[in-house]
């Protein structure tokens, strides 16, 4: 019973980040206070996915190498790329440009594999897609913001790196420490930690509001255009890419779906902490949308028949 409701619980971030946002907006100080932990906060989902992931999900990896360097290769181009792009056409401000570089910097999003399950997708590869972006990420994703962000806004490249390496790598490998020890233990407990997660992406997007309360009245609608023109057109460029690469149907939509999903919530974390809570808010937005359109995608693609690996070219 308790484990089907966590799991539901986890399956219903999209509410959760929506009620946090309403919170921070309307109740500010009740999150404000959050903002010395938002590092803890991640660090603890990064070190529950690890409890999540075992050494089986890294053999993928090693027995596709070339899978999934193309697809690492496609995530890391065509969103950095498409926020330059959309930036440059909408002609965004300083902070919210860099805050939608930051977005389209990180790696893909651990939900991914939920979304790629659920669209009869190669979940397989998809784990190994996010696995692998979020190990380089450390060099990658500072790299990245630097030389497409700085001319917004100075950034400093060795701060972001070691703040990814403490938040995100050492907490996700402690925790697949902690699942090769206590495998019994930690297998029992498995819904607790999605569901933790939930909770505190949502607190982190929550926070971003209730930091940005009094300058959200003048975000436009610019910023939401650029935000989902983000995500649906790496969902499509994704999609493409794969198809440009001869992946197997399963494996294009997988790939679809981990280019358009981004980790947003460690984006908003960097932000506030490197840049500036206004240029979290893209992450916030991001987060919450990718997970509507991936659903929704997801439901149109799960009522279509996947072709087997390796039949449809």
């Amino acid at each position: 019973m308790i484990r089907k409701l966590l799991e539901r619980f986890a399956k219903l971030l999209v509410v959760w980040v929506v009620l946090a946002a309403g919170v921070g907006y309307a109740f500010p100080q009740a999150l404000v206070p959050l903002k010395p932990y938002t590092d803890w906060l991640f660090g603890f989902t990064m070190f529950g996915i690890g409890c999540l992931l075992s050494e089986k999900d890294f053999i993928p990896i090693l027995e596709k190498p070339r899978l999934v360097f193309l697809g690492t290769a496609a995530q890391f181009v065509i969103m950095p790329v498409l926020a330059f792009c959309i930036i440059k056409f909408l002609g965004l401000g300083p902070a919210l440009a860099v805050g939608l570089i930051l977005a389209a910097a990180v790696p893909d999003a651990m939900a991914a594999g939920v979304m790629s399950y659920l669209a009869e997708a190669d979940v397989a590869f998809s784990v190994a897609l996010t696995t692998a972006t979020t190990l380089i990420s450390p060099v990658v994703t500072p790299a990245l913001t630097y030389f497409l962000g700085r001319q917004y806004i100075s950034i400093q490249f060795w701060p972001m790196m070691q703040s990814i390496m403490i938040m995100v790598i050492l907490p996700l490998l402690l925790g697949l420490w902690v699942q090769h020890r206590f495998h019994a233990f930690t297998t029992r407990i498995k819904p607790v930690f999605p569901a933790l997660s939930a909770l505190f992406i949502a607190f982190i997007c929550g926070l971003v509001v209730a930091l940005n309360r009094n300058a959200l009245g003048k975000v436009t609608g610019l910023v939401f255009v650029a935000v989902i023109s983000l995500n649906v057109l790496g969902l499509i460029f994704g999609y493409l890419a794969g198809k440009a690469f001869r992946f197997d149907l399963a494996q294009r939509r997988t790939l679809a779906i981990n280019v358009g999903m981004q980790n947003a919530g460690m984006g908003a974390v960097l932000a506030i902490k490197h840049i500036s809570a206004e240029a979290a808010i893209p992450n916030a937005l991001f987060a919450t949308w990718c997970i509507v359109s991936a659903a929704v995608l997801a439901g149109i693609w799960s009522a279509k028949k996947t072709a087997a690996p390796g039949k449809e070219k």
